[in-house]
């Protein structure tokens, strides 16, 4: 990031790192939101572990970026990966500062909406990588943190945390138990020092999303075209109130690092809302 000062006729610019010395820990951090805020870390200056189930695109990132930058293996689901990765970490880099709990999956979003037509199984895993693995994130990470006195503690909620009507019922339940566990988090934590955040983006057309909207029986290699994205881009900016700007991966990214770094120090039990006005109103009446 620049910043300018104008002295007399010159302009003096000159970069600042807001991470810098700092260690974070990013899951999900392979693709998408994750893969956004690895990079702007990096750029600021933070040493970063990737962590994610997918291990090819992963180590590919982590390459990208080295030395800045290691991967890990880790599924959230179970607590001897999220021990591992935490204890790892910190053997690597000697602490931990900033845990994103990134790591989360949509389950589908295009069919079975109704409660009538409830799947208990699909419930249980987005509950299991949502809320349970954001739990053992928050665990492991407090473990390290609290004796340190310091430290920070992000979390991926949604939109669908805010208000109903905005995902499916096992979605909605698990992002809404998201932003509850922060805040109690950061009601015990805060003694030790620890801030405790989550963050609600609107939706970003990343591959998670457009593939989890799609028509049952259509066929994904994973990856979705460009058109894809711009269909996806375009029907969330016609649903938010914020007209003329598009939201992507990279805005979501800026606003992990304004919790994450010491610019919010005070800032804490807070879910920071990112979508273009989206759950602030609903304009019934035409203004």
């Amino acid at each position: 990031m620049e910043r300018a000062r104008c002295y007399s006729k010159f302009t003096v610019i000159f970069h600042y790192h807001r991470l810098d010395g700092k260690v974070a820990i990013v899951t999900g951090g392979a693709r998408g939101i994750g893969e956004a805020t690895v990079r702007l870390f990096v750029k600021h200056g933070a040493r970063v572990v990737i962590a994610d189930v997918e291990d090819t695109a992963g180590n590919e990132l982590a390459a990208s970026l080295h030395p800045a930058a290691f991967f890990l293996h880790c599924d959230v689901r179970r607590e001897e990966d999220v021990q591992h990765l935490i204890d790892r970490t910190v053997q690597r880099h000697g602490h931990l500062d900033v845990l994103f709990n990134n790591a989360g999956v949509l389950g589908n979003q295009s069919k079975n909406k109704s409660i009538l037509n409830f799947d208990a199984d699909e419930f249980d895993r987005l509950m299991q990588v949502n809320v349970r693995g954001v739990a053992l994130g928050m665990k492991h990470a407090a473990r390290v943190m609290v004796p340190r006195r310091s430290g920070c503690i992000i979390s991926t909620a949604s939109v669908a945390g805010v208000m109903g009507g905005l995902g499916p019922h096992g979605y909605t339940a698990s992002k809404h138990a998201i932003v509850g566990l922060t805040k109690n988090a950061a009601c015990e934590l805060g003694r030790s020092g620890l801030r405790v955040n989550c963050i609600s983006p609107f939706g970003v057309a990343t591959s998670m999303l457009v593939n989890a909207w799609r028509a049952e029986g259509e066929e994904s290699n994973g990856i979705p075209s460009g058109e894809e994205e711009a269909k996806m881009e375009a029907f969330v900016s016609n649903l938010a109130n914020l007209k003329g700007n598009t939201l992507r991966a990279t805005d979501i990214a800026e606003a992990v690092l304004y919790l994450a770094c010491d610019e919010s120090n005070y800032v804490s039990g807070h879910n920071l809302v990112v979508d273009g006005g989206v759950t602030t109103s609903r304009n019934c009446v035409g203004l």
